[in-house]
């Protein structure tokens, strides 16, 4: 039976220096991880993607970090290849990348749709086209998206519609990749208690998120809190490994199918 735990294994988090991504270093790491590549996408996260490093290597585990604009496919095959390069092959690869924007369909310039669709979709796309060619037999890759893939919502067309395509990425990938012991899963938070929630949101839309959820009383914050989606992320890249294909709400009760 293959071994479906964390410990000793390779993870490569797309993302990975702050927020989401950096408590799931900071996580995996505690976990037993052997070693984790850091991803982070400008200069201005670099200083968050040394100290998330410090942390994991603090934690036990050996780690790395690297730079790039994954809207390239070049850019997300020489990730891999790096990071094999500095930590071995990968086991795991989580993809938390994404990019909000909440604004009329009529306002959204072509500009502004070609960038949500890069960062959102593309770069997606090519994550999961990697890990088929990188990860070991038997890996897990697990791709960040949204609940609102699951609401009837205005002004969230370029976002949730460019995470929507990341449902289907994942079920084709689960079965092309399926033969090599490989799962593939895509997670969709609620709206989160980070920096980048916020400065898309008046008032009265934080407000309301904050009560939505079934449970929302009973979040420090009232919104979708990273604590808790990183225990479901660590479930889907271990030992929930007979998952595969699908695309997970985790929200507290905001928003189904």
């Amino acid at each position: 039976m293959s071994d479906h735990s964390i410990k000793g294994k390779t993870v490569l988090i797309a993302g990975g220096a702050k927020n989401l991504g950096g408590l799931l270093a900071r996580d995996l790491a505690a976990q037993g991880a052997g070693a984790v590549a850091i991803h982070y996408n400008s200069d201005a996260a670099a200083a968050d993607a040394e100290t998330t490093r410090k942390a994991v290597e603090a934690a036990g585990a050996r780690a790395a970090t690297f730079q790039a604009d994954l809207t390239g496919a070049g850019a997300v095959e020489k990730l891999f290849a790096d990071t094999t390069a500095a930590l071995g092959r990968p086991d795991i690869a989580i993809n938390t990348v994404g990019k909000v924007l909440k604004k009329p369909m009529v306002d959204i310039s072509e500009a502004e749709y070609d960038q949500m669709s890069a960062v959102n979709a593309k770069s997606a796309f090519f994550f999961l086209k990697e890990a088929g060619r990188n990860l070991n037999d038997n890996g897990k890759v697990c791709t960040v998206v949204t609940s609102l893939l699951g609401a009837f919502t205005p002004f969230y067309a370029s976002y949730a519609g460019t995470k929507a395509p990341v449902e289907h990425f994942t079920r084709a990938a689960s079965k092309e990749f399926g033969e090599r012991g490989i799962s593939v899963t895509a997670i969709g938070p609620g709206p989160m208690d980070t920096p980048f929630f916020y400065p898309a949101e008046g008032d009265d839309a934080v407000a309301y998120h904050k009560s939505a959820a079934a449970l929302s009383k009973f979040s420090r914050t009232g919104l979708t809190d990273i604590e808790d989606i990183v225990p479901f992320i660590r479930f889907l890249v271990s030992d929930g490994w007979w998952m595969t294909g699908q695309t997970i709400l985790v929200n507290g009760g905001y928003t189904t199918k």
